[in-house]
């Protein structure tokens, strides 16, 4: 499939992966990640354990022990 460029060039529409990568490199830093504080932990005596609502009970029930 070609498609016609602002310029009027014609090229591919889907480009190859080595000009995908080169873009996203020359984008990267323009990407600007806000650094986060890390949570403070939480003191045991404030962890109290689980409760389930008995709407869940049935969904809990059927959860593997681990996850899946």
């Amino acid at each position: 499939m070609e498609t016609t460029m602002n310029s009027g060039a014609v090229g591919t529409a889907d480009p190859g992966l080595e000009e995908l990568r080169g873009d996203c490199a020359r984008m990267a830093p323009h990407w600007v990640v806000p650094t986060k504080a890390a949570p403070a932990p939480v003191r045991p005596s404030l962890i109290h354990g689980v409760t389930v609502p008995s709407s869940s009970v049935r969904l809990i029930a059927d959860m593997s022990e681990y996850g899946d």
